[in-house]
């Protein structure tokens, strides 16, 4: 027995519903949050949100070393690990390698990221840096 068809449809009908239930969920909230900082007191289109300095740092960062880590992670299973593989064809690319060096690239670029936004949090604080 195919389910594929089955799946198909329930795809046709599960995706719009989600998609629907996510933009009045952003909408419902935001809406909410207007409402209690007028209740406060406050006026609404003063306010915006604050700006994290080292967001674009970190996600640089992190893009970077995805980056980096999916090309070592090409270099190393066109070169090194082809000699593995008998039938160049017929042979399927080793996933394993992909996901990781990304991940461990990725986790270096964050780690990278908090390295220097401690360092600088440090001088501005009058902390000593070595």
């Amino acid at each position: 027995m195919d389910r594929t068809g089955e799946l198909g449809v329930m795809a046709g009908i599960i995706v719009p519903i989600a998609l629907f239930a996510m933009i009045f969920g952003i909408v419902y909230l935001a809406k909410r949050e207007r409402l209690a900082m007028i209740e406060r007191g406050m006026d609404p289109r003063r306010y915006k949100p604050q700006s994290a300095p080292y967001q674009t740092l970190k996600w640089g960062l992190l893009l970077i070393g995805a980056g980096v880590g999916l090309f070592l992670a090409f270099v190393l299973d066109n070169s090194i690990f082809k000699s593995f593989h008998s039938d160049d064809f017929d042979r399927d690319h080793n996933p394993a390698i992909y996901f990781s060096l990304i991940a461990i690239f990725g986790g270096l670029g964050l780690f990278a990221s908090f390295l220097m936004e401690k360092k600088n949090s440090d001088k501005e604080n009058g902390n000593k840096v070595d």
